[in-house]
């Protein structure tokens, strides 16, 4: 069973930076398209960010300019390089693997993350 486990999230005024990292485990990493989603309390689940394994990017216009997603498929870890954090980026953050073999979508557990003064 594929494994996706975060770990970075916590408190931070706004303007600060957080990164997030995401390891994988039980996974061909390569075949993977991955991602970080956010959701907010009464909000639905949105993509912030993915990654193709050859790198290409894609991020919800929220965030451009301020998150950077990355990965490294050797490590089989990917990370979410959050910068000006604003309360509105308040969410759980949820680490996900998509493959684009069986189409099959994998979730992390989640990571808190709130900014707030």
């Amino acid at each position: 069973q594929v494994q996706l486990v975060e770990s970075g999230g916590g408190l931070v005024q706004p303007g600060g930076s957080l990164r997030l990292s995401c390891a994988a485990s039980r996974i061909n990493f390569s075949l993977y398209i991955m991602g970080w989603y956010r959701q907010a309390p009464g909000k639905q689940r949105e993509l912030v960010a993915s990654i193709t394994s050859g790198s290409s990017t894609n991020y919800v216009d929220s965030v451009k300019g301020r998150f950077t997603i990355s990965r490294d498929n050797a490590k089989t870890t990917v990370d979410l390089q959050m910068n000006s954090l604003k309360p509105e980026d308040t969410a759980v953050y949820y680490c996900s693997g998509f493959s684009i073999v069986s189409g099959q979508r994998y979730w992390g557990q989640g990571t808190q993350v709130t900014v707030s003064s």
